[in-house]
């Protein structure tokens, strides 16, 4: 009797917790989930990704509220993006705390020799490192996510109790406080500890304007109107309420030149090509082609991008033989050198070396009762965030890439 008792109560709130947002339909909600007593004791976490969002947008644009709440937490110079600078890549990355040839997503598409299939963003059985979200979960916390990538996933039998799909139609940036407020009042047990919130209107005026628009200027206007209000909601709460505000990457000025072409000399009956316009991977289908085709590409000499085997990539993008633990990087990757592109030439992109082209380096804030208050820190690899998020809210993490610097620095 008293298991099922236990049963029905969690039914009851999680029917409270669909009520208090009846009206937002599209959310998606897996019960019974609730905080264990350990963990409706911690604090609150929001994690919100503005994709595209350059280091300097805040000060270049004058981003008020954010500039405001930097004062008050911690901002750092730029943080580093994994390679590529891409969205995929980089929001697993800051989530597992693992560069992508740990976590297997090595681009936003991308080819799989073994299982002789290309990548989509929203396949779930491509992930096999559990998010934040998912650790939290299974450590008893209740977590929650709002368009953020893979939030609709099952991984490793587990999904996050509350959540809007990644490819939801759009949210707008009220409605958006308005799903993060009506979370933060749920009932205790079934309130998220752990937030995610992803928004994408920086990146999309960025690649169609470049980042010098007043498009981007309007964009980075809306993300700090969105910082303002839900700082608003965190107030009146009076809940423990920490915010991490991140991007994935940043956004670089792309020259109105015709693209690249993908080179003729590489024989498609042969190989298979995965193209991510900055970076193009190229799998053999036998290994004794391999040779003969990057010789040949050397040969060719073209001044507008670097041909390498994969075991001679540059080390400090993690992205070599070495490490690829799933094999979905090519056996010859041609990097193309900026601002050239491949394929398609947008008015902005990303996507290039981090430490070649500064223009991608994302931006990091933070601030809330968990963080030191008025702090600068030096640039970091963006897989320092995993391990910082998770000692915040004292859960065990998993292993990854992270140092575990950068809580030390900014924790108090």
């Amino acid at each position: 009797m008293k298991f099922k008792s236990t049963i029905t109560g969690a039914f009851i709130l999680i029917g409270l917790a669909n009520l208090t947002i009846a009206q937002v339909t599209r959310q998606r909600v897996n019960p019974p989930h609730e905080n264990t007593t350990e963990q409706a004791k911690k604090p609150y976490l929001i994690l919100v990704s503005a994709d595209g969002f350059r280091y300097d947008y805040a000060e270049k644009y004058n981003a008020k509220s954010l500039l405001n709440q930097a004062t008050k937490g911690v901002k750092a110079e730029s943080m580093i993006p994994v390679f590529p600078s891409s969205t995929g890549p980089n929001h697993f990355s800051l989530v597992t705390g693992l560069y992508p040839v740990h976590n297997g997503i090595v681009g936003n598409d991308f080819y799989d020799p073994t299982r002789k299939v290309f990548k989509g963003e929203e396949s779930n059985d491509w992930l096999v490192n559990d998010p934040i979200w998912i650790s939290a979960e299974k450590q008893g916390m209740v977590t929650a996510s709002l368009s953020f990538i893979a939030s609709r996933q099952e991984i490793n039998g587990v999904k996050t109790s509350y959540y809007y799909n990644y490819t939801e139609p759009r949210i707008g940036m009220t409605e958006r406080v308005e799903i993060i407020k009506k979370w933060l009042s749920l009932p205790e047990k079934v309130r998220p500890h752990f937030i995610a919130v992803y928004n994408n209107e920086t990146d999309h005026a960025g690649h169609g304007h470049g980042p010098d628009s007043e498009e981007v200027k309007e964009a980075v206007g809306q993300m700090d109107s969105f910082v303002s209000q839900l700082q608003s909601v965190i107030d009146e709460t009076g809940l423990p309420v920490n915010v991490v505000f991140v991007s994935d990457h940043g956004m670089t000025k792309i020259e109105k030149k015709p693209p690249m072409k993908i080179p003729a000399s590489i024989d498609t009956s042969k190989f298979v090509i995965a193209d991510q316009r900055t970076i193009v991977s190229i799998h053999a289908k036998e290994a004794k082609d391999i040779l003969p085709l990057f010789n040949k590409l050397k040969e060719e000499n073209n001044p507008n991008f670097d041909v390498y085997l994969q075991k001679d990539l540059p080390k400090d993008l993690h992205f070599e033989m070495k490490e690829d633990k799933f094999n979905r990087i090519g056996d010859i990757v041609l990097l193309a050198k900026w601002p050239n592109i491949f394929t398609k030439v947008p008015a902005g992109s990303h996507g290039f070396n981090p430490y070649e082209v500064k223009d991608v380096h994302a931006s990091f804030y933070a601030w809330g009762p968990a963080f030191k208050q008025g702090i600068t820190v030096k640039s970091f690899p963006n897989v320092e965030v995993y391990g910082m998020m998770m000692k915040l809210l004292s859960l065990k993490p998993e292993i990854s890439d992270g140092t575990g610097e950068l809580a030390k620095k900014i924790l108090k």
